[in-house]
């Protein structure tokens, strides 16, 4: 707790279970690192490299990881709730189960990162790059996606009720059962989209209001 590891080189160390809650870890070195179920509320991983770090179930509330690489890190059913990924590097990060909420992933790159059943409830993700990414059943119940990339993503039963996808690019996406109850699909792309047993109801579609799957 309270540590001051500014810059230091953790390549590989096994943190596991350690409480990191406040530390300093701006610029260190934690590739490969093992910090399994560690405390990093409040830490400061300011521009850390965490490469292919294993940080299954760890606690992120509120930690700063702007600029950091999380590149190939493994963050399932880690709870990032409110932190700072602003300009992080998520790309093929395995994100399954990972609690978002409220997180901040302003300009943060997602390319091929696996959100699968994934928390991210009013996260802002407006002209984002998610090309390809994986977000079966994810929760982006009020997130913003509008004008955002989403090309030959999987959202099949993806929960996108209240969702803003106002000019996002679903083109070649799969929808398969997605539930879009009250979102705005106003200017949104869908050509070649799967969207076999979406939910619409009081949706905001390309072709006008969609009341179709009311019950």
């Amino acid at each position: 707790e309270n540590a001051d590891l500014t810059g230091a080189n953790l390549y590989i160390a096994r943190p596991i279970e350690a409480n990191l809650t406040n530390a300093n870890l701006i610029n260190a070195d934690l590739r490969f690192a093992k910090l399994y179920k560690a405390n990093l509320e409040n830490a400061d991983l300011t521009g850390a490299n965490l490469t292919n770090a294993y940080l299954w179930g760890a606690k992120l509330y509120k930690a700063d990881l702007e600029n950091a690489d999380l590149t190939g890190a493994n963050l399932y059913i880690a709870r990032p709730i409110e932190a700072n990924l602003t300009n992080a590097n998520l790309t093929n990060a395995n994100l399954q189960f990972a609690n978002f909420r409220n997180a901040n992933l302003t300009n943060a790159n997602l390319t091929n990162a696996n959100l699968e059943k994934a928390n991210l409830i009013s996260a802002n993700l407006s002209g984002k790059n998610l090309s390809g990414v994986n977000l079966t059943n994810a929760y982006l119940s009020g997130a913003n996606l509008e004008k955002a990339n989403l090309t030959n993503a999987n959202l099949s039963e993806a929960n996108l009720t209240n969702a803003n996808l106002e000019g996002v690019n679903l083109e070649g996406a799969d929808l398969t059962n997605a539930n879009l109850t009250n979102s705005n699909l106003t200017g949104a792309k869908l050509r070649d989209a799967q969207i076999e047993g979406i939910i619409f109801c009081n949706t905001k579609t390309p072709w006008g209001l969609d009341n179709s799957g009311c019950e």
